[in-house]
């Protein structure tokens, strides 16, 4: 037999690969489907490239490549055995598991084991050789095999890039030891049992002491009173008290002497009386509170609904994502975006097309990923009801599992977060991101691989007429720009329970310097109206240069739309820069409406009777001295794209897109290349420290069509915020050929999707999104999709409209 195998596979051997250093081996996704290794069909693993498919693609790579040797891993998930007599199957050894995957967290290490099988199967004619088949195969088939096997998944091999280490389970966390001493943890007022300090505080979770953290070279942190006490008791685990949230919490282990994860940190906690749920973090002003202690119901239950009896729905188009670790921020987007016709019929109506036509590796191509995905998310496939045998025995286990939604797994979006935050330094990370930046990162995405095809995101795309105008003269210019994004401001000023705020303000003071317990806190009620007002008023244009005076003066800039797009998206600027430097989050509410008319917004052009300003350039002023590289370059603030010296409004980007000349000559007196300066102030909106880091990310030699060439998409203070700079050059029928390409029409619209936040700042807390589907509103929380009771539409953060027909 061993000759029969050894001759079956000699045609085959030139294709027959060992895995190398820098060999992904894709063993636990399809790169076309979401199918795995637990999956029905298994997953086969080609053994010359080591990529991953479904039995439904597997025979379209077998065509497409000639490759007929694949390694077919199938794992069988099954509930262990009860024990009761009567032919009960006996609980199987570990020594069956031998893949290197994930267990799934769907199914619960203590109620459910494992099963791996593998096999060599040879197309066309699916020939199986079970394996290990040592003695039968030849050496280097058996060497190939063991290396497959034994491989990390292609996603563990790319970890260590990343900018953050993998926190790995406490090896205490399942087995720890709480005593039952009655401590409770009060909601605030927080000291070390020691020495009394209020800063950098650690629970122990065996014996409920609070104590200090560590002390710091700069004489921050603590007195080191949390590790002592672990020397004197050897409790093992400790959570940081002021980063407690629905969302988690900092978690370490002295024994082990690095952060780790505690799947159980909410049970442990309730054990100290802390409700996990109801936590939120706040550092603001020093103040550590927790809205368990509150009768106000909190932002995190408003959102998530929490406390009501959704109803679960399946079928295409409720299909949840997982949550990778912070990576709600891309699901949310993803959801509204695949809630939209042009998306399902660019990704999903050519389906085929675009994975017949994928690359040699579909994993790195966009369309084949943005495919994968849609279809996932619409075909309904993974989103299929639970049999009524599964349902009665889910019910008798769970007795007290409230928060377990009888759900779907959801689809995981590894692989197209891998290749979309490719280059990217905060998207390729593992911590949260603002949805709002990265919803502009992907209609970035979409324009830059939608050449010579359609574009989905032209739906997105509207013209912005700026009128600036010479307070000294009167004399105005007009200018159009490109953009996607209407931000909206929220005037505090305008909350219509004003006198509660200062009432609320004066209260927080005085427990501040008495060190009392903050108040409830009160959140401001700003009509709708109020921030379309302060969106509409002109605005002063600081250090503005006026080409009828040549000489900088006062200038006025007002947004008016030139063209309304078929979608809007709306976001409400809720955060802002604290002095830290931190995106802090205002706390309030705005009556969104359903139906918004934005008409009286179109713009008008240049009117009878106005004078336009000289077409002339200012002055280039060059640095007075060369500046040394370890002098602080003066470059505009974060929150400040930067005053402008022209008559040009600031921050805003012609439609020919030409830079500044005096921020190109900062640029080049710094040793850049001119064209590559040109080419950084282009990406980023003429913004010179933006376009700084550009150019240190984006090396000269880099082509602009590759995916890695991201551009900044970072918000800047504009109402209107642009997603690309390039888009310019993308044409309409029905406009001049030096035109953009919009979808103009009227400007009514109907609200059928918006994402809202929950946490104090973009850099934590969690997205959920809210979309009406079939006239119905569903809340999409990670994997958890449910029809939505009361969807919180005054407290969402960026909202979507659809155009109303002209009926």
């Amino acid at each position: 037999m061993a000759a029969d195998l050894g001759e079956l596979l000699v045609p085959y051997m030139p294709t027959i690969r060992v895995p190398r250093t820098g060999d992904r081996v894709f063993k636990s996704e399809c790169a076309f489907s979401f199918d795995s290794p637990e999956s029905e069909g298994g997953l086969y693993v080609c053994m010359n490239t080591f990529l991953g498919f479904g039995r439904e693609h597997v025979e379209r790579h077998y065509r497409k490549t000639g490759q007929s040797v694949y390694m077919h891993l199938k794992r069988h998930v099954k509930e262990k055995a009860t024990g009761a007599a009567g032919g009960a199957v006996p609980r199987r050894r570990n020594g069956k598991v031998f893949l290197d995957l994930e267990l799934n967290r769907d199914f619960n290490g203590e109620d459910y084991e494992y099963e791996d099988e593998a096999k060599l199967v040879i197309f066309p004619d699916h020939f199986e050789i079970a394996l290990p088949n040592i003695e039968e195969l030849p050496a280097l088939v058996t060497i190939a095999c063991d290396a497959v096997l034994n491989a990390p998944s292609a996603y563990k091999k790319q970890e260590p890039e990343s900018w953050e280490e993998e926190i790995q389970v406490s090896k205490h966390a399942r087995s720890l030891r709480q005593l039952d001493n009655g401590v409770r943890i009060p909601p605030s007022g927080w000291k070390c049992q020691k020495c009394e300090m209020r800063e950098n505080l650690w629970l122990n979770l065996t014996d409920g002491a609070v104590l200090c953290g560590k002390w710091f070279f700069d004489g921050s942190g603590g007195n080191g009173h949390a590790l002592e006490h672990y020397r004197e008791t050897s409790y093992p685990l400790a959570v940081k008290l002021d980063n407690i949230t629905p969302d988690g919490a900092d978690v370490y282990s002295f024994e082990e002497e690095e952060a780790v994860l505690d799947p159980h940190i909410s049970d442990h906690l309730s054990h100290f009386g802390i409700d996990m749920l109801q936590m939120q973090k706040r550092t603001e002003n020093g103040h550590h509170t927790d809205n368990s202690a509150r009768p106000r119901v909190s932002e995190w239950e408003v959102i998530q609904e929490s406390g009501m009896k959704l109803k679960v729905v399946y079928g295409s188009g409720y299909t949840g994502i997982k949550n990778l670790g912070n990576s709600c921020y891309l699901s949310t987007v993803m959801q509204v975006l695949f809630s939209i016709p042009d998306f399902q019929r660019m990704y999903v109506g050519n389906l085929q097309r675009i994975f017949d036509y994928s690359p040699l590796d579909p994993t790195q191509d966009f369309a084949t990923q943005m495919a994968k995905l849609g279809h996932g998310l619409l075909s309904g496939q993974y989103s299929k009801p639970p049999m009524k045998s599964e349902l009665i025995e889910q019910v008798m286990k769970e007795e007290h599992k409230v928060l377990n939604w009888h759900q779907q797994k959801g689809i995981s979006p590894r692989m197209l977060k891998a290749l979309v935050s490719r280059g990217h330094p905060e998207f390729s990370s593992s911590r949260q991101q603002d949805a709002h930046e990265f919803l502009l990162h992907m209609v970035n995405l979409v324009e830059r691989n939608s050449a010579g095809s359609e574009n989905p995101s032209d739906i997105f795309r509207f013209l912005v007429e700026e009128r600036t105008q010479c307070c000294q003269t009167r004399r105005v210019r007009y200018t159009q720009r490109v953009d996607y994004c209407i931000q909206l401001p929220a005037p505090i000023e305008a909350a219509t329970n004003r006198e509660e705020l200062l009432a609320y303000e004066a209260k927080r003071k005085e427990a501040e310097e008495n060190t009392r317990a903050p108040p409830e806190p009160v959140r401001a009620r700003i009509p709708f109206t109020a921030c379309l007002q302060a969106f509409t008023e002109p605005e002063n244009v600081p250090d503005f240069w006026s080409s009828a005076l040549q000489a900088k003066s006062a200038g006025v800039k007002t947004s008016r739309f030139a063209s309304f797009p078929e979608y809007l998206i709306l976001q409400i600027k809720k955060f802002t820069f604290g002095v830290d430097w931190v995106p802090k989050k205002l706390d309030l509410t705005i009556e969104v409406p359903d139906f918004l008319d934005l008409s009286r917004l179109r713009a008008t052009g240049k009117q009878a009777g106005e004078e336009e300003l000289p077409d002339l350039m200012p002055p280039i002023v060059l640095p007075e001295d060369t500046r040394d590289f370890a002098e602080p370059l003066a470059l505009p603030s974060m929150m400040d794209p930067g005053p402008s010296t022209s008559d040009g409004p600031v921050g805003a980007t012609p439609l020919d897109n030409s830079p500044p000349e005096e921020s190109i000559a900062i640029l080049t007196s710094m040793g850049f290349p001119r064209a590559h300066s040109i080419r950084a102030l282009k990406a980023t909106n003429n913004n010179l420290e933006r376009a700084l880091d550009w150019i240190f990310t984006h090396p000269e030699e880099e082509e602009l069509d590759t995916l890695s060439d991201m551009a900044d998409t970072e918000p800047n203070d504009n109402a209107f915020s642009n997603a690309t700079s390039h888009s310019d050059s993308t044409l309409s029928p029905d406009r001049e050929a030096s035109g953009p390409r919009v979808k103009d029409g009227p400007g009514r619209y109907e609200l059928f999707a918006f994402i809202s936040h929950m946490g104090a700042s973009t850099m934590s807390g969690h997205y959920v999104c809210h979309i009406k589907k079939e006239g119905r509103w569903v809340i999409y929380n990670d994997h958890k999709v449910c029809l939505s009771e009361k969807p919180p539409k005054d407290s969402g953060y960026i909202y979507f409209y659809h155009r109303l027909s002209s009926s």
